[in-house]
């Protein structure tokens, strides 16, 4: 079958132009060509119709191969143009060929056009393959992959680019760094397919409030930034604002389900105030952040005196040493006793594992430093992990050590609410279990009363777990919540540790007197061993003594000595 091609021909001879058609029907083109024999008319065609082939004659009446070439890379053209001429010396050829002609056939050995134009299509295709090869992957380097927008690493360049002219120019821009609310459940009920094909819908639907010259990009899984250059502070304002009722009116349906969602945004104005790109980036986090935590769905603006940035900004700061701190193993364990009180046939001393974080210059770093930052991101299950592993080896070499004669003392050990959610951490327990070789009847895990009726079904379900496997439970900080003497009839715990905040002064407040009676007792009720924290004196020794509970634990009997891991 023939091969169509369209074909510019630069020539002033028709009978030329007649042979050359007649060669290419030879060689199984079909040619489609128009003659052209001046700069301007070769110009004209040029731009008013795509070729795939230019033939040009040499030698023309005020025109030639060399002003056909000129056209040519004044219009930045790919497309090939091959030289055929009567006449032409090869060093003109050669000079041809170095200014962009392809090939040069004398018109007395035609045999030569065909081969030739078969190959430069060839080679056109190519150069065009690899172009768009090229493209894309320019495109993949500066744009998400999911939604098409710009990728965190081009808009990590633009914005530090906007903060260079915001320093130099005294110019002002916005970040915008917006976080979606309920990705997760989208998520979690209809799979990630379904959050993919939300992203990309919700990507588009963005893009109708910021301006024309603003950067829209996905920056994370379900987070978006918006670069607003040369906006100022109401402007950026009144665009977050649309962002904030755009995403509200948005509906997204799957599968005969239809989810709305919310957004949390933080806004931070970039002008010449020294903040560097992390600094920018940071602030805008932290008052997303923020945002959440007054209730997500709304806009915080970050000032750098604002008290709940700043206890965010600390916060972080936290996240940031802990994640280090477990990079480097600079963590140490403590052990406290816990004494019994009576003489009623409940005599043995337990201890209680401890966690410290070792600062970078050594210093001990008490748990209500880390702990509360831990428990907000999602840490406490990998510290979990890492205090049972310890705590566990550290009573493997005492189990070895005194032989299987002595009966081990029972060790308490604080696990986080974080970690009842874990469907893998009940697992991790069995298996270091097992690696430790630890007895039955000598770990007792410790989850706190909130914690546990917060997570009520997993916590039930976990505590029946290690209860198969040979521990015990105890409801720590019992009496904080103040609503959960009911859940002691479905909760299978073993002891009760009553909240330090009442045995600390209930030499002083007959109220708290009353409520560490009152838990005693029901605890007792239970059946369940009682346990009063942060015991300071020997007056409330005696005290807590004359009330029945079963042990104490606190600064007054004994304080939490380090021990050695390795």
């Amino acid at each position: 079958m023939d091969k169509d091609i369209r074909i510019l021909v630069v020539e002033d001879s028709e009978d030329d132009m007649i042979l050359l058609i007649r060669e290419l029907h030879c060689g199984g083109f079909t040619p489609h060509c128009k003659r052209v024999e001046t700069q301007k008319s070769m110009f004209d065609a040029l731009i008013s119709e795509p070729w795939d082939l230019v033939l040009t004659d040499h030698n023309m009446p005020g025109f030639n191969s060399t002003a056909a070439i000129e056209v040519m890379r004044e219009l930045e053209l790919d497309t090939p143009i091959i030289i055929v001429s009567g006449s032409i010396g090869e060093e003109i050829a050669v000079a041809a060929m170095k200014t962009g002609a392809h090939d040069y056939i004398m018109k007395d050995n035609m045999a030569r056009l065909v081969p030739a134009i078969e190959r430069e299509l060839r080679e056109v295709e190519i150069r065009r393959a690899h172009r768009t090869a090229e493209a894309t992957i320019r495109h993949m380097a500066y744009h998400d992959a999911l939604t098409g927008l710009t990728n965190r690493h081009d808009f990590e360049i633009r914005l530090s680019r906007a903060i260079f002219s915001a320093r130099e120019q005294q110019i002002e821009h916005a970040l915008l760094y917006l976080d979606l609310d309920q990705f997760k459940i989208v998520n979690d009920t209809c799979g990630h397919v379904a959050g993919d094909e939300l992203l990309k819908q919700l990507s588009i639907v963005l893009h109708g409030p910021v301006r024309e010259r603003d950067t829209l990009a996905r920056i994370g899984g379900d987070e978006f930034g918006v670069l607003m250059e040369n906006c100022p502070h109401e402007k950026a304002k009144e665009i977050a604002e649309k962002l904030l009722q755009t995403v509200r009116e948005f509906r997204f349906s799957w599968q005969k389900k239809t989810f709305s969602l919310g957004v949390s945004i933080g806004m931070v104005m970039i002008g010449d105030d020294g903040k560097t790109m992390a600094d920018v980036l940071s602030a805008a986090d932290l008052a997303c952040y923020a945002a959440k935590d007054k209730g997500r769905n709304r806009i915080q603006i970050y000032r750098d005196d604002d008290s709940e940035v700043l206890q965010r900004q600390g916060e972080m700061q936290w996240l940031n040493l802990t994640s280090q701190a477990l990079r480097d193993n600079r963590f140490e364990l403590h052990k406290q006793f816990i004494h019994p009180l009576s003489n009623n046939g409940i005599g043995e001393k337990y201890s209680e594992f401890l966690v410290r974080m070792v600062g970078e210059n050594g210093e001990l770093i008490l748990p209500g430093a880390f702990i509360p930052a831990a428990e907000r991101y999602d840490l406490m299950p990998e510290l979990d992990r890492w205090v049972i592993n310890a705590a566990f080896g550290i009573l493997s070499k005492q189990f070895r050590k005194s032989g299987t004669a002595t009966k081990p003392a029972l060790s308490f050990i604080n696990l986080s609410g974080a970690s009842l959610s874990d469907e893998k951490f009940f697992t991790y327990i069995s298996e270091k279990l097992i690696e430790y070789e630890i007895p039955q009847g000598v770990i007792c895990f410790e989850i706190t009363e909130t914690a546990t009726i917060a997570n009520l079904k997993s916590a039930v379900k976990f505590i029946n777990e290690i209860k198969d496997a040979g521990c015990l439970f105890a409801l720590d900080d019992f009496g904080s919540g103040m609503s959960s003497f009911s859940y002691l009839k479905t909760i299978p715990a073993d002891f009760l540790k009553i909240d330090g905040e009442f045995v600390r002064d209930m030499l002083l407040d007959p109220m708290d007197t009353a409520i560490v009676e009152a838990i005693n007792k029901i605890g007792h009720v239970a059946g369940l061993r009682t346990i009063a924290e942060y015991v300071e004196t020997p007056e409330t020794i005696e005290k807590l003594r004359d009330i029945g509970v079963d042990y104490a634990q606190g600064y007054g009997i004994e304080g939490p000595s380090p021990l050695k891991i390795n």
